[in-house]
């Protein structure tokens, strides 16, 4: 064991410490603990939020949407369904739907909904996935079946088996005596959810077929879903279909499409370098705080081992390693406390948030061993930045004014 080891050792076994310095070096740890703590947190939150709400999205959403400008009905066409397919291998398929803004009621309740007709035998969305109560459209017998989110389903005070009734417009014009609405009743065959209300709130499916029968859109849809294998070139392959798919087609990707939801997720993360840093201020305060109030409770002592012998870079040795020392027991603390956390809320979901808001109910946590890493690197490299600082001015005490001190 080397000399300055040696003598940390010693104080630290040592039991004629100060009251007032062991309380100081236990709030020292407890402060680099929790700040580890936060910033561990934080980053493994908002993590979760990226990766769970993004593939939420991504899983029941179209990778691309080939719709119309101005929302309007373009003509059905599968020359234009092979185009899209054939215009990269990465495009895995394509499928129509129909959208339209409608009106559902239940006995008691009316709602807005947005109404999506699709091919129950060929979509690319993942609806049956996610089916909570019920089943998927299970044939096209009987087509007046619809599913809904389990938000719509709360709303209106249905369950599966319901008859409900949905007002839809003829010809996307206001009603009118020559254009009366139309009013269709359907059978509530399936009700789903995603994990987030903004979609089990407000959408609503039926087939295709039925769709086109009570928008009146007998050989026209609203657009086509796109979907690919993955997502590390959809971009690319998007510039590509709008080269392709000119005017009056509009080409848009899953991130165009749910524009505020990424830039809200990327929003989150613009305060971390703001907490990062007062965290880290605290942390410098107490770390430099405790070492300085060390060497004044051990002025004496310094100044009998310079008078034995021991050289500047022993002495500043001594207390750097007693910093670094505190650092690494805070920085251990902070780590297996926020592991600990990290487990109890993805095991019992502890931390619970408004859906309106964080469109989930429960904070999601991803345990990233890299955030754990970089994190308690940055913390050992400022530790023993700023216990270098008292360090140095201890090395520098002269042993006769040491030997003096009281």
């Amino acid at each position: 064991m080397s000399f300055p080891l040696f003598i940390v050792n010693k104080y630290i076994r040592s039991q004629n410490f100060s009251f007032l310095l062991s309380l100081v070096s236990i709030i020292t740890i407890t402060g680099i603990a929790l700040g580890v703590i936060v910033v561990t947190l934080a980053l493994s939150i908002l993590d979760g939020f990226d990766s769970v709400i993004s593939e939420k999205i991504v899983d029941f959403n179209s990778h691309i949407i080939v719709s119309s400008y101005g929302e309007r009905n373009i003509s059905e066409n599968k020359d234009i369904e092979k185009q899209i397919l054939t215009a990269n291998n990465k495009i895995s398929s394509v499928s129509k739907f129909i959208l339209k803004s409608s009106i559902i009621k239940s006995k008691k309740i009316s709602e807005g909904v947005l109404v999506f007709g699709i091919d129950p035998f060929n979509n690319n969305l993942g609806i049956d996935k996610i089916i909570l109560h019920g089943k998927y459209f299970d044939s096209e017998s009987n087509q007046n079946q619809i599913l809904i989110g389990r938000k719509l389903a709360e709303k209106l005070q249905v369950s599966i088996g319901t008859k409900i009734t949905l007002f839809t417009l003829l010809n996307d014009k206001l009603p009118s005596y020559a254009n009366p609405p139309v009013i269709s009743q359907f059978n509530i065959v399936g009700i789903y959810e995603s994990g987030m209300p903004e979609y089990d709130d407000l959408k609503a499916y039926i087939s295709l077929s039925k769709a086109k029968n009570i928008f009146n859109m007998n050989s026209e849809i609203s657009g086509y879903n796109v979907r690919l294998n993955n997502l590390s070139n959809i971009d690319e392959i998007a510039e590509n279909l709008k080269d392709i798919m000119r005017y009056p087609y509009f080409v848009r990707t899953i991130f165009d499409q749910h524009q505020n939801i990424f830039t809200w997720i990327d929003l989150q993360k613009k305060p971390i370098p703001i907490v990062l840093g007062l965290i880290v201020l605290v942390a410098v305060f107490n770390i430099v705080g405790t070492v300085l109030m060390n060497i004044l409770e051990r002025t004496s002592q310094i100044g009998i081992l310079k008078s034995m012998g021991a050289s500047r870079k022993q002495i500043l040795k001594i207390f750097l390693i007693q910093g670094i020392y505190l650092g690494i027991i805070g920085i251990s603390l902070g780590i297996f406390f926020s592991l600990l956390l990290s487990e109890l809320q993805l095991k019992f979901n502890i931390i619970e948030l408004p859906e309106s808001v964080y469109f989930l109910n429960s904070a999601p946590i991803e345990i990233n061993l890299t955030n754990y890493l970089v994190v308690s690197v940055v913390a050992l490299l400022l530790t023993i930045v700023s216990s270098l600082i008292p360090s140095i001015i201890a090395s520098k005490i002269e042993p006769i004014k040491a030997i003096r001190f009281d």
